[in-house]
């Protein structure tokens, strides 16, 4: 039960316990509601609420109609049942139902509350019984209503109250809510400046049988960091762990400034390792926070004059390198600056070498597994079984490339040239002087300019070598190219930043790290020609150093291009044990 006070900081605050007090108290009946007949249309006066009962012959005209609108040859060709269900199909499309979800959706598309509203209340008034995601895409256009330029909109039709009042309802009509219905009605009560409301949405979720996700905590923790109430961001913090749900950078920013902001030195500690331990390079507002942090007061008496160095060169071991996680080293103000580092990893302003974070081969290992596996579920499992045995006859290989890829930098088609001259530089660089693996589709090794005498040629030779694998048709490249650089252990050349939804299913755990130490990346100029970039001698990642100082980069969208910042902060140690 939501707190009393949860509701006082408004009217319309206290005019909305009451829909709480009912959707937390409302027994949840699910009984089968009476379908409307798929036949009905959107603008007819069936389409009136009670209007059934009233005009039934209209039913029987919408169906001949319906029915009419196939041709005569199609009746002709289909039988009975296909007839019924092609008749079924096209009046469920034309149904108010659906025509209601269609407009709704553009409505969501173009942030358009009142014509939302609109809908709404035209739907209501003609008896359209509305669903689930009706109800939740109106709900979250309610939820939009804060935004100055609808605020002027909404000023006949308060778009919160509206929202509070359309969730009554929705609750009313016995419509089971779902995780946007909980993150929508969490996002109206931050709207009310109530972050705890929200945070209560969250709890009740699991009574429901709710999971939540990362966003329905959003409302809550973006609301309490931005009141600078930490502790009860901490709460949700704590409510996101035990609900198995991972922070990402927005999340972690927040409560790194709210920690900032309320001197909580540990918290910055615990904070900044959780950022380097899954967002790796920070983005701008975050590097600034971070700043921020370390030209502070709090940053300077935060630490310890003394500390057992063979324990931080354990943590440090342990780790992998890069991080020893035993607290802040030293005290006294910090010397902080906007460095880069050299090709080495050298820092130009404290002269300290970043290292290559280790990464456990048994990671690896497992990383290959959860690949093929993942692979198997998202290609042809055939396919893919096969690839994996050709794999085993033909590798290991020095280097995998992404023939797609490479054969299109800076060209305004298909180059076989340009690859063969990548294939010379890896071949080159071999160890073993074999050539590298070349992953190529089916489509570009069969017609078009495979039919080239010179392609051709080229082609032949990597068969002949056992280094080319044509990608069967309907497939992904980028899961053969992966899964072949991963179980190899070898170099993958492509200069594909791996950013898109196939890559984010592999996680933000071991997946960064993999692909900072394998990745290969080819420019192409006038100048130097083509030029290979080998994975850099050091890890881009917040790295501590065991006698306490920090270097945090800044991300980059391509550091082939644009210099690297990162924040150099050191002071002097006053002793050591």
């Amino acid at each position: 039960m939501l707190r009393a006070s949860c509701f006082a900081p408004s009217s319309i605050a206290r005019a909305s316990s009451s829909l709480f007090v009912l959707f937390f108290n409302t027994p949840y009946v699910l009984f089968r509601r009476h379908s409307v007949s798929p036949f009905r249309r959107y603008n007819a006066p069936l389409a009136v609420k009670g209007s059934r009962e009233k005009h039934p012959s209209l039913m029987a005209q919408n169906r001949h109609l319906s029915t009419m609108s196939l041709t005569a040859k199609e009746s002709k060709e289909l039988p009975p049942n296909n007839i019924s269900k092609k008749v079924n199909k096209k009046a469920q499309r034309d149904s108010p139902e659906t025509m209601l979800k269609l407009k709704l959706d553009m409505c969501s598309k173009r942030g358009d509350v009142v014509e939302g509203l609109r809908l709404y209340d035209e739907a209501r008034s003609n008896g359209v019984q509305l669903n689930q995601y009706h109800y939740n895409v109106v709900l979250y256009l309610c939820s939009l209503s804060t935004d100055p330029s609808v605020e002027a909109a909404m000023s006949q039709s308060p778009g919160l109250q509206r929202g509070f009042d359309i969730f009554r309802q929705m609750i009313a009509d016995k419509v089971v809510p779902n995780e946007a219905t909980f993150t929508n009605a969490a996002r109206l009560a931050v709207a009310l400046d109530d972050p705890e409301m929200a945070f209560d949405m969250i709890k009740q979720m699991k009574a429901f049988g709710v999971q939540p996700k990362l966003r329905s905590y959003g409302p809550a923790l973006f609301g309490f960091c931005n009141r600078g109430l930490a502790d009860k961001a901490y709460e949700v913090d704590a409510h996101m762990v035990e609900s198995e749900v991972i922070a990402e950078e927005p999340e972690l920013s927040a409560l790194l400034k709210v920690s900032v902001f309320a001197r909580k030195g540990d918290k910055v500690y615990e904070l900044l390792q959780r950022l380097r331990a899954s967002v790796r390079q920070v983005s701008e507002p975050t590097f600034g926070t971070i700043e921020e942090w370390f030209k502070s007061e709090d940053a300077a008496k935060a630490g310890v004059k003394e500390w057992d160095v063979g324990q931080v060169r354990d943590g440090v071991v342990r780790g992998g390198g890069g991080w020893h996680g035993q607290g802040w080293l030293g005290i006294g103000g910090w010397n902080v600056t906007r460095a880069e580092m050299d090709e080495n990893g050298v820092c130009k302003s404290c002269k300290e070498k970043l290292v290559c974070v280790d990464i456990d081969p048994m990671e690896t290992e497992n990383f290959a597994s959860s690949l093929s596996k993942l692979a198997c579920k998202k290609e042809v499992k055939a396919h893919f079984n096969q690839f994996q045995e050709w794999l085993k006859k033909h590798g290991p290989f020095d280097a995998v490339i992404d023939g797609a890829n490479m054969g299109l930098v800076n060209q305004r088609s298909f180059s076989f040239f340009q690859v063969n001259n990548v294939v010379k530089r890896c071949q080159e660089m071999s160890p073993s002087k074999r050539l590298p693996l070349i992953i190529l589709h089916r489509s570009r090794v069969n017609g078009g300019p495979a039919t080239n005498p010179q392609n051709k040629a080229l082609l032949d030779k990597w068969r002949k070598a056992g280094a080319l694998y044509a990608t069967p048709p309907g497939s992904n490249d980028d899961w053969y190219w992966l899964y072949a650089a991963v179980s190899c252990k070898c170099l993958l050349v492509t200069n594909d930043e791996m950013r898109d939804h196939l890559f984010q299913l592999l996680g933000n755990s071991f997946f960064p790290r993999w692909k900072e130490k394998h990745q290969v990346r080819m420019s192409v100029s006038r100048e130097d020609g083509l030029r290979l970039h080998m994975p850099p001698p050091y890890s881009i990642v917040i790295q501590e150093s065991e006698d306490g100082r920090w270097h945090v980069p800044m991300s980059v969208e391509d550091d082939l291009q644009t210099s690297r910042q990162w924040l150099c902060s050191t002071r002097a140690m006053s002793s050591r044990l």
